[in-house]
């Protein structure tokens, strides 16, 4: 039986790139792999030949012979180590690099690099400082390279040894047919190095810990549990590795007179039940530590609520756009009257008619209809 084109195997054109190839491949090769179908001959088959197309294709030197003469280039031996043209494991791993982050295997001389880990650190403010935005100097204890070895580990006049069971790579492979099997290197613990003669300061990590000083910016407008991130200010990394991040997360402390809401606030206000009826001008605090007045009109009702646009908070990078002010009066009923004051409030209540409290007036005409309905059932 003839063979199948190798880029008909691989699904793939002629013109492919070899980073199209290689990702058909990988596709192809983890669908048909034998550990994936147990006891299917026709997938064990398939598996081969996508082997086979992919060990030809992602050579150049290869791929060109193919292209020129096809499946001819390669009979007679032609190409072959050890009389065959294929080395299906070697194939395997290429992906499997690729899969499992292999990278530089091969090399031998790359040390694995580490990012170093990310630091959390709380800051309490106060709804002003969030309304305005402020600076503020954190102290961060974190692990920094140590400056008696450069962050090498290694005590002056000496310097890490490339681990010699990995080669320097920091983890060691095992082939097996079809199956490569990897794992840390147990005599360096994955950092690809040993320390002979340990930095006595930081005992051989290349790292000490040391309070640092940041100063940082608070944005106007930040709410309850934002997260500001400090880019490189986290954990120094190992073996040249880039640092990692400080995450700052705010909370902010509750207001005596103001809650937010977004970018919102809230204020009670309250108003002698006088002036919630004969109505007036009162005056509430800001934010920004000024005042300014609301007009109540006649017969204003407890509870009821009036907007000062803009007094809110600003949206965080909103360009100076604001959010609203919402003050709530609260009628406040009077309390330790005189007798003076009683005996005005009771020839008030004999003045008072019809449409004097008509929320009273209106719940009791209610009651009446509930009763007269109940009578009659």
């Amino acid at each position: 039986m003839s063979k199948r084109d190798y880029y008909d195997v691989l699904n793939c054109k002629k013109g492919a790139s070899i980073a199209e190839i290689k990702a058909s491949y990988r596709k192809l090769a983890m669908e048909l792999h034998p550990d994936r179908n147990p006891d299917n001959q026709d997938c064990e088959i398939k598996f081969r030949e996508v082997n086979e197309a992919y060990d030809i294709l992602k050579d150049d030197q290869k791929r060109a012979a193919y292209d020129r003469f096809g499946h001819a280039a390669f009979e007679q031996g032609g190409g072959a180590r050890n009389g065959n043209p294929f080395d299906f494991a070697s194939t395997f791993s290429d992906i499997f690099d690729d899969i499992f982050g292999g990278g530089n295997f091969g090399g031998g001389q790359r040390r694995r690099q580490n990012r170093g880990g990310d630091l959390r650190y709380n800051l309490e403010i106060t709804l002003e400082e969030a309304f305005r935005g402020r600076g503020a100097e954190i102290k961060v204890p974190s692990a920094v390279a140590c400056e008696d070895c450069g962050g090498s580990g290694a005590e002056a006049g000496s310097k890490p040894e490339q681990c010699p069971a990995c080669s320097g790579l920091g983890k060691v492979r095992a082939t097996q047919g079809f199956f490569t099997i990897e794992r840390t290197c147990a005599q360096c613990r994955g950092q690809g190095r040993i320390v002979r003669h340990p930095c006595k300061p930081c005992r051989g990590t290349g790292h000490v810990q040391k309070e640092r000083t940041l100063s940082v910016d608070i944005p106007p407008g930040v709410e309850e549990g934002t997260r500001m991130r400090v880019a490189g200010e986290g954990q120094a990394g190992f073996n040249g590795g880039p640092p990692g991040d400080l995450y700052i997360f705010l909370t902010v402390k509750p207001h005596a007179l103001f809650q937010r809401d977004g970018h919102d606030l809230y204020c009670r206000a309250p108003i002698s039940f006088i002036a919630a009826a004969l109505g007036g001008t009162i005056e509430v605090p800001t934010l920004d530590g000024g005042r300014t007045k609301v007009s109540i009109p006649e017969g204003t009702q407890s509870g009821r609520q009036f907007r000062l646009r803009g007094k809110g908070m600003p949206l965080l990078q909103g360009g100076g756009m604001m959010g609203d002010l919402y003050v709530e009066v609260a009628v406040e009923t009077p309390s330790k009257l005189s007798r003076k004051q009683k005996e005005l409030l009771r020839a008030f209540e004999k003045e008072s008619g019809e449409g004097t409290h008509p929320e009273a007036e209106g719940f009791l005409a209610k009651l009446k209809e509930f009763w007269n309905s109940g009578d009659k059932a």
